[in-house]
């Protein structure tokens, strides 16, 4: 089927039930909100698996595209979230309930997650100019992973005081880039394609970064060394796992 017998308005309904299901990641908190500091830092260490693990999995996707732009991405993603960092470290920030040091972590996970989305919603796009079916597999693909990414989500925000219906809303507009990136992206798909790995790269690098400098090292004050290597290595093994199973 040609890519352009498609409605653009198809595109966006597929790409916007990517979005939804990012929400899906704060389902588990219905159930449980007593959290405890030693389960907050084990909270902290599973959602930085999940980062890790996601943006090692964008390295590898942005690759078959181009090795050189996924790299030139990675390096404009870690120059990024420095920059903004070092922005917000002498800012006064709020986010919803959140204030101080927990708000500017909020701001920068939720921030760093959209960001990581319009490179999604590239990719949603480029994969329906190559034909329905491509595109729709492609969609599943990233609708099932956009689930861990919004529990990554959740498990910082919900602990610190954030509703799970708040913490829902947050993961779903992390992810609303993908149904507005996914439509011109399919009209112009030759002009967006060569982009594609740098978007990839930009959002690993940026995610890496805070996995590293700003998760961690919260995830190791709260629980033990062990816990924290514990949680982190069965967290980023599932959705290893995960991505495999996908076929991504």
């Amino acid at each position: 089927m040609d890519g352009f017998s498609i409605s653009p308005w198809t595109v966006f309904l597929y790409a916007l039930l990517t979005a939804v299901a990012t929400g899906l990641g704060a389902l588990p908190f219905l159930f449980t909100r007593s959290v405890v500091q030693v389960h907050l830092g084990l909270a902290n260490a599973a959602a930085a698996g999940l980062m890790l693990s996601a943006s090692f999995g964008l390295i590898y996707e942005g690759v078959g595209y181009g090795l050189g732009r996924t790299l030139l991405g990675v390096l404009l993603g870690l120059a990024f979230i420095l920059l903004s960092h070092r922005y917000l470290k002498g800012q006064e920030v709020s986010f919803g309930e959140l204030s101080g040091l927990d708000a500017r972590k909020a701001l920068m996970m939720v921030g760093i997650m959209t960001l990581h989305s319009f490179a999604e919603g590239v990719g949603v796009g480029v994969s329906f100019g190559g034909g329905e079916a491509l595109g729709v597999f492609i969609t599943l693909a990233i609708a099932l992973h956009n689930i861990p990414e919004g529990l990554a989500i959740s498990l910082v925000l919900v602990p610190r005081g954030v509703s799970t219906l708040m913490a829902a809303f947050w993961s779903v507009f992390s992810s609303l880039p993908q149904p507005l990136m996914a439509v011109p992206a399919f009209l112009f798909v030759e002009a967006f394609r060569p982009a594609l790995p740098v978007g990839l790269g930009f959002a690993a690098g940026a995610m890496i970064w805070m996995a590293v400098a700003e998760i961690l090292p919260e995830a190791l004050k709260e629980a033990t060394a062990e816990g924290v290597a514990t949680a982190l290595t069965l967290s980023a093994a599932l959705m290893v796992a995960f991505q495999i199973l996908l076929g991504g």
